[in-house]
């Protein structure tokens, strides 16, 4: 008798801790947002690391932004975060370009995993070069659609299974998503020669590339930096591939829950889960009135659930500002800033010498422009007439500068132009 009261006491017990345990289960699942049956990723793109503006350096933004999207990718527990090409600016960037890029990837991805893969603007061998040792921190990086990843646990997210073109992410909870990898597509990228085939057929071809690991129904992901058709661009992109034979219409994408793209510096979103996440800065004043973010979801079984954009505070506002007066314009660039500013001045009279200094002095002004009446013009020539060039040169010195120009930096003018 006294053995059934143990195994009786036995079995509540049991019984009071499966309860427990499916409550917790239920809880997990229910409460808040995040669920635990998804997968929660985040995306963005066209970082352009290094690119300046007007001539002007913008090291310091570029590492706040980008110390923010890993601050945003804790506060948000994100697994996975897509970054959808051009990273960089140029193919060879400076050595302070780099530099930003390692310390704050590398930030991130003490906080999740992270995927990359080339734009246009990026080198792709140089971008890959350090993989063997990027890996070992989470970080993958994808130059073409030849190389898999190298798959081993290094994190609570982390490649289980990769080829070319392709390859699957899983957490500890089990849950996995497929993720179609197609970095910039061209020829010598993907390592073939020209052929009489259209732009559109390889395309299709090099996508169907990267479908052809699918064995199971498994969330999925198109990753590319490409134009799609539909897409609007701006001053910042380049023109190459831009509205022309190279666009890639939404009928050739693969069937899957979401696709992340980047090229497009302008967030948009082009049909069901087609997203660019746009550029992380403002990178040109037709930016001016543009919203920077990132896209935050949970992949899921059911498809995407919980989609956000989240707004990157740290990029500086670029304003354009009109004004009809030098005063004007001095006052409206103090009342902005902490903005990045192209000033428009109509003018009814020549700016002075001292109105020029002033508003060179205002160290958010980066970009000036004057509308001058054609009347106006048309006497300053007249006006110049017959004045030497010495005294042009020293006169514009003087309008840019504030100061009477030097004397050796006139004499190599002079010396320049051959006159005695």
């Amino acid at each position: 008798m006294q053995s059934c009261g143990v195994f009786k006491i036995i079995k509540q017990t049991v019984q009071k801790c499966n309860l427990l345990a499916a409550m917790q289960v239920l809880n997990a699942r229910t409460l808040g947002p995040r669920t635990l049956v998804d997968m929660r990723i985040a995306h963005t793109s066209d970082w352009h690391i290094g690119k300046k503006l007007m001539g002007r350096d913008r090291g310091e933004e570029f590492k706040e932004v980008l110390a923010e999207i890993a601050e945003l990718c804790r506060e948000e527990k994100v697994e996975l975060l897509l970054v959808a090409g051009d990273v960089f600016d140029t193919y060879t960037p400076s050595a302070e370009a780099e530099e930003i890029f390692y310390t704050s990837v590398k930030n991130i991805a003490s906080t999740c995993a992270v995927l990359i893969i080339s734009g246009n603007h990026d080198d792709y061998v140089r971008l890959t070069a350090a993989q063997a040792l990027s890996e070992e921190l989470n970080i993958y990086t994808v130059g073409n659609n030849l190389k898999a990843l190298d798959c081993k646990k290094r994190g609570s997210c982390y490649p289980v299974e990769s080829d070319g073109g392709y390859a699957v992410f899983a957490n500890d909870a089990g849950e996995r998503v497929y993720i179609n990898t197609l970095p910039y597509p061209n020829e010598a990228r993907f390592k073939e020669g020209k052929s009489d085939e259209s732009f559109a057929v390889k395309i299709k071809r090099w996508i169907d590339y990267g479908e052809r690991g699918k064995k199971e129904k498994i969330p999925s992901v198109f990753f590319s930096h490409i134009f799609a058709a539909g897409g609007k661009a701006g001053d910042s992109e380049r023109e190459i591939d831009l509205g022309g034979a190279r666009a890639v219409g939404l009928n050739l994408f693969p069937e899957c829950d979401y696709s992340a793209l980047g090229h497009l510096h302008k967030r948009q979103k082009l049909g069901e889960n087609i997203y660019y996440s746009g550029a992380i800065m403002r990178f040109t004043f037709d930016e001016a009135g543009q919203e920077k973010s990132i896209n935050v979801f949970d992949l899921t079984d059911g498809g995407v659930k919980n989609f956000k954009t989240v707004p990157l505070k740290s990029c500086k506002k670029l304003v354009r500002l009109q004004a009809n007066s030098a005063a004007d314009g001095i006052k409206l660039l103090g009342d902005n800033a902490e903005a990045i500013a192209e000033l428009t001045l109509n003018l009814k009279s020549p700016l002075s010498p001292s109105e020029m200094a002033g508003l060179h002095s205002c160290e958010n002004l980066y970009s000036l422009r004057m509308s001058v009446d054609s009347e106006l013009l048309a006497a300053g020539v007249s006006a110049n007439e017959g004045k030497s060039s010495s005294r042009l040169f020293s006169e514009y010195y003087s309008s840019r500068f504030g100061a009477d120009v030097p004397p050796d930096l006139l004499a190599l003018f002079l010396s320049l132009t051959e006159e005695e």
